[in-house]
C-alpha cells in the first residue's frame, strides 16, 4: 500500500492548478528540506533537478516559460518564474549558457549576497575567444554574489545514474573560502568527491577540462600509430614488393589481411616491451646516481605516466592478431594454396607429406601465443578502475609487474618459435633487409636481459637500499643498533 501512495504521488503532475496564483507564479518550495536554486530549464538543468532531489534537497526551479517546462522536471521539484526562484535559496546554480548570463542583471538584488554556482562549459572556440572564463565573467556581473564553479566536468547522465569512478570527482575553485566550503559540502551529500582547485582564477583551467579528448592517450597512440605504419610499410616491402619486382608474381593481394596480421604481433610486442623498459632505465638511473631523491628526466617521467596507455593498446593490437589469425583460413587465397599444394603432392608422387619439425614448432608457437594472450587479457582487465581498487596494493603489483614480465617472456618465446632458425636463412633477407620479427627482439631481449640482470644479489640489494632510502654520499646511513633496547626504541620505516 505505501508503495502505491508513493507511485500515485510521484504521477501527480508538476504544476498543479491549486499552486499556481493569478499571476502564474508557484508556491514556495517546502521549508523542511534545505533549499536550493536553478536558474535555466535545459537538459543538464533537470538532471541536477534529478540528482538533487535524490540526495534530500528541496529544488525550485527559475524558468522564464514554468508552465510549459513544470512537466520535464519531477514532482519533487517546483518550477516558477526566475525572480521567485531565487528569493529564499541561498545556493543557485546558473544552469546556462554564457551569453544569456545577461538577462540576470535585473535580479541582482535579489541575488545580492548569495552564492552562485557556475556549471556551464564554453565551447572550444569560445574558451579560445575569451580571455576569461565563464565564471569569472558571471562573477564580473555580479560582484555582491560568491561566484563558485562546480559540476561542469560531470555530464547529465552521471548527475542522473549517479558517479561511475572516474566521473566521482568535481572540480570546485572559487574566490570565497566559506561558498567553496558550502558547495563541497553538497558535492558530498550527493554522492561525488570534491577537488579544491584554488581561486576562481583557475576556473579557466577547470572549464578546459572537458575540451579535452583522451589527454593520456594521445603520446600512446601517436606511438602505436607511428609502429604501425612502420612495421607495415616494412613488411609490404618484403612480402609484396620484393616477389613482385625480383620473381614477377603478384602478391598485393597481401596488403588487407596477411600483411595487417604480420604488422599487428610486432606493435604489440613491442609496445609490451615499451612498457617495462621505462622501469629498467629507472632503476639503471638509481643505481648509476645511487639515490631515489633527485627527480627523472621530463622525457622518462611522461613515459612511466604513460605505461597504462600502452599496456592496453598492445593488448589490442594483439587481440587484433588473434581474430585475424582465426580469420586466415577464410580467405580465398588460402583456399587457393591447400588446392595447388595438393596437386604438387600428386605430380610428386607423395601419398604422405609430413615434417615433423615443423608440426612441432607450430603446436609450441601456437601454444605459446595464446598463453601469452591470456596473460596480457589478465593485465588489460586489471586495469580496470573496478578491479584494480578491489585489489590490495601487493596484489595490483604483482599482476602488473610480475604476470607482465611472464607476459613478455612468453611473447618473447612465441616470437622466437616462431622464427625458429628463419633468421640463418639467406632467403629471408629480402633487400637485405632482416626477418621483421628479428627487429622486434631487440627491445624486449634488452628489458629481458636487464630484469635478470637487477636479480643479481648484489644489484638487487643494492637497489633495495637505495629504494629504502640509502644513498651513496652518506647523507642518509642505516645503522644497527649496539644492544637490544636500542633496537627496541629505534623506528623501523
Amino acid at each position: 500500500m505505501a508503495a502505491t501512495k508513493t507511485s500515485g504521488e510521484m504521477d501527480k503532475p508538476l504544476i498543479s492548478r491549486r499552486l499556481v496564483d493569478s499571476d502564474g507564479s508557484l508556491a514556495e518550495a517546502p521549508s523542511e528540506a534545505p533549499k536550493v536554486g536553478i536558474l535555466g530549464s535545459g537538459d543538464f538543468a533537470r538532471s541536477l533537478t534529478t540528482r538533487l532531489v535524490g540526495s534530500g534537497f528541496g529544488v525550485v526551479v527559475g524558468s522564464r516559460n514554468p508552465k510549459r517546462m513544470a512537466g520535464l522536471f519531477p514532482s519533487a521539484a517546483q518550477v516558477t518564474f526566475q525572480e521567485e526562484a531565487v528569493g529564499s535559496p541561498e545556493v543557485i546554480f546558473v544552469a546556462m549558457f554564457r551569453e544569456h548570463y545577461s538577462s540576470l542583471c535585473s535580479l541582482s538584488s535579489q541575488l545580492a549576497g548569495k552564492i552562485l554556482v557556475d556549471v556551464s562549459n564554453p565551447t572550444e572556440q569560445e574558451h579560445l575567444q575569451h580571455r576569461e572564463s565563464n565564471a569569472e565573467y558571471l562573477a564580473s556581473l555580479f560582484p555582491t554574489c560568491s561566484v563558485v564553479k562546480a559540476f561542469n566536468v560531470i555530464s547529465a547522465w552521471t548527475l542522473q545514474s549517479g558517479p561511475r569512478d572516474g566521473n566521482r570527482q568535481v572540480p570546485i575553485c572559487s574566490d570565497q573560502p566559506e561558498a567553496k566550503h558550502t558547495v563541497s559540502e553538497m558535492v558530498h551529500a550527493m554522492g561525488f568527491t570534491p577537488v579544491d582547485m584554488g581561486s576562481l582564477v583557475s576556473a579557466r583551467e577547470v572549464e578546459a577540462m572537458p575540451l579535452r579528448l583522451l589527454p593520456g592517450w594521445k603520446v600512446p597512440a601517436l606511438l602505436t600509430l607511428g609502429l604501425l605504419v612502420f612495421f607495415y610499410a616494412y613488411n609490404f616491402v618484403r612480402d609484396v614488393l620484393h616477389p613482385y619486382l625480383q620473381e614477377g608474381k603478384n602478391k598485393f593481394y597481401k596488403l588487407p589481411v596477411s600483411v595487417v596480421n604480420t604488422t599487428l604481433p610486432c606493435v604489440a610486442y613491442v609496445l609490451l616491451s615499451l612498457v617495462y623498459l621505462p622501469g629498467v632505465l629507472a632503476a639503471a638511473l638509481q643505481l648509476r646516481r645511487g639515490t631515489k631523491y633527485r627527480r627523472f628526466p621530463d622525457w622518462l617521467d611522461h613515459w612511466l605516466q604513460h605505461r597504462k596507455q600502452i599496456g592496453l593498446l598492445s593488448f589490442f593490437c594483439a587481440a587484433l592478431h588473434a581474430l585475424y589469425s582465426f580469420c586466415l583460413p577464410l580467405r580465398r587465397s588460402h583456399r587457393y594454396d591447400l588446392v595447388n599444394l595438393a596437386v604438387k603432392q600428386v605430380l610428386a608422387n607423395k601419398s604422405h607429406l609430413w615434417v615433423e619439425e615443423e608440426v612441432w614448432r607450430m603446436e609450441i608457437y601456437v601454444s605459446l601465443g595464446v598463453l601469452a594472450l591470456g596473460t596480457l587479457s589478465l593485465l588489460a582487465v586489471t586495469s580496470l578502475p573496478s578491479i584494480a581498487n578491489s585489489l590490495n596494493w601487493r596484489e595490483f603489483s604483482f599482476v602488473q609487474s610480475t604476470l607482465g614480465f611472464v607476459a613478455l617472456v612468453l611473447s618473447t618465446l612465441h616470437t622466437l618459435t616462431y622464427g625458429w632458425t628463419r633468421a640463418f636463412e639467406e632467403s629471408r633477407y629480402k633487400f637485405y633487409l632482416p626477418p621483421t620479427f628479428t627487429l622486434t627482439l631487440l627491445v624486449p631481449c634488452v628489458v629481458i636481459l636487464a630484469r635478470g640482470l637487477f636479480l643479481l644479489p648484489c644489484v638487487s640489494r643494492r637497489l633495495s637500499k637505495i629504494r629504502r632510502g640509502w644513498e651513496k654520499d652518506g647523507a642518509i646511513k642505516f645503522t644497527l643498533p649496539m644492544d637490544h633496547t636500542l633496537a627496541q626504541k629505534t623506528s623501523h620505516v
